[in-house]
This record gives C-alpha cells, structure tokens and sequence, in this order.
C-alpha cells in the first residue's frame, strides 16, 4: 500500500553568518541528516527527541514549511520535492499542521468561526454560508459548542485554542497531520482529553498523523510507531511498545531513563549520558553488511531500524 507520506534521504542545512564586524565568518549547520521515513495510511507515527534533535524542521519539511536542502518528500505517492506555489496548492489540502503555540498560530482580529473557515475560503470550497457551518460543525466535532464561533481566541483556555486549531487543520479533510508538540503547553487533564481527541478523530476520518513530541507518556498513548532522532538524524525506529519495552539505541534508552515515575518505589536512579557518550556507546553488530567503520541505520527486524556501526 501506498503510504501516506514518505520522506527520503531528507537534509537541511542552515547557513550561519557570525558577527565579527568586517570579518564576519559563515559556517553551515546541518540540522538534518539523511532523515528517511514512512508514515503509513491510517496510522501514528511518533517522532521523538530533545529539543534542537531536528524534528520539528523534519516536520516541516514534510508540510514543505521549510525547503529541504536535498531529499525527496511524496505525499500518496506523488513527489512534491520540488512544485511550485501553484502546483503545490491541491496538495494542500491533503496535509495540515496543527502547531504547539496554538495563541500564536490564531489570528486575534477572526472569531473562531472564521478562522476554521478560513481554508476552505483560500480553497475556494463552497458559498460563504456554507463555509461558516462546516466550521460550527467541525467545531463541535472537536468538543466546542456552536456558540464558541463567535468568540476570538483571547476569551479561550489553551485546550480550548488547541481544539480550534485542530478544526481548523481538520475542516479540509486532509489524508496527513502533522502535530508539532500540541499537547506540550497543556495541563494533565487537558492533555489527556486532546489526546483522546485525536484518537477519536484519527478512527473516524483515516488519518494518517506525524506526531512530534519529547513527552514519551503521551507518545506511548498514542503512536503505532516511534522514530527516534537524535543531532538530526534518525537513531532507532520500531513499533511503539518495542521502543518502551526492547530500545537497542543508548539515545533511546537515556530518553526512556528521564520519564518521570510518580510512585517513589519505582523510582531509579538516573544517569543522563553527554553527547560524546552517546556516540561513543553506539551499538556495534556484525552480519548486517560491510563495515564503513561509520554509523548506520540499519534494519536489524523485520519492524525495527537500528544506527549502529557494522564489525
């Protein structure tokens, strides 16, 4: 089956100037690095990581947000790498994105009404009325009465904001979302109710969702699979309760070791590895190939992506 979205060899690079006066000095920062990935038709797929892993950007550039240095990107099979505005507008309506700042991502000066209209006004799908009830209707659809359309996103709670903008990316009926730390900003209880939200939205329109997040409690709830990155690149990859139950990578475990344990028996104690010990600790297999004496990603299961360095 065709997947949903598929990222292939995806790279960026950032080109950085530093201040230093007539002799200012340019480096590159490669923020991804060969990131290869398939998100599966009606299917989760976490991807994890500290902050400055690159998972964001990797979203992203899925969304085609943020232009990819070098890399494929194909949502349903078709290429989108390199469309232009005009020929990259239909897929836009197959791929959405739901952002972790949801104060910022609503326009104050809209009522909420408006603002979940607003893509199928860019669209051009239906009258104006017509658009204004798909909007109260995806409103209630993701628990907000009909009588929240006339409000503006200063009278919400943050749960509140985040439920409009997942109606928002919602209302077009897109096969892809993207959900870039939506729960992060949110309380436990609220946290939980989005969560149950998506799931319950995902089942019922076949959604296939990118989830980005560092809070491994919520991934677990959520995912079918977890990608796992670390300084930019992809370190282990396999169905969620593999990654909770059986992680080969240290990055992986060290992110597994930081999850909080609430009863004090089950507490443990904690080493958190620097980064050169966590380079230093990659796995090292043999019978997978011809060693480069370089990590890898690998394939070590039938389901399961290991970096490692082949002996």
């Amino acid at each position: 089956m065709t997947p949903a979205l598929e990222l292939r060899n995806l790279c960026k690079t950032y080109h950085l100037r530093q201040s230093g006066g007539v002799f200012a000095r340019h480096s590159d920062h490669l923020a991804v690095r060969d990131v290869s990935l398939i998100l599966p038709k009606n299917q989760i797929l976490g991807l994890v990581g500290e902050s400055g892993s690159g998972k964001t950007t990797t979203g992203m550039m899925a969304m085609r947000l943020v232009e990819p240095s070098s890399g494929q990107i194909l949502v349903g099979g078709y290429d989108i790498t390199a469309l232009g505005h005009a020929a990259l507008k239909p897929f836009r309506r197959q791929m959405q994105v739901v952002f972790q700042d949801s104060y910022s991502a609503l326009d104050p000066m809209m009522t909420l009404a408006q603002i979940v209209a607003e893509p199928l006004h860019i669209h051009g799908l239906g009258t104006a009325a017509e658009q204004a009830e798909q909007a109260l209707d995806m409103l209630v659809k993701t628990g907000l009465d009909r009588s929240y359309g006339g409000r503006y996103p200063h009278e919400l709670s943050g749960g509140q904001r985040q439920r409009v903008a997942i109606a928002r990316a919602l209302i077009l009926r897109p096969a892809v979302l993207v959900a870039d730390e939506p729960t992060s900003a949110l309380d436990v209880s609220v946290k939980a109710q989005i969560i149950n939200l998506l799931l319950d939205l995902q089942a019922e329109m076949g959604l296939s969702i990118l989830f980005i997040s560092h809070d491994l409690s919520v991934v677990r709830s959520l995912t079918d699979k977890v990608a796992v990155m670390f300084q930019g690149r992809i370190v282990e990859e396999a169905a969620t309760e593999t990654i909770f139950t059986d992680a080969r990578h240290p990055y992986t475990r060290s992110l597994l070791q930081a999850i909080p344990v609430l009863n004090p028996r089950e507490r443990r104690a904690r080493r958190f590895l620097s980064r050169a010990e966590i380079e230093a600790a990659t796995p090292r297999l043999s019978g997978y190939g011809v060693s480069t004496g370089k990590p890898e990603l690998i394939q070590i299961a039938p389901d399961h992506r290991l970096e490692a360095i082949l002996q």
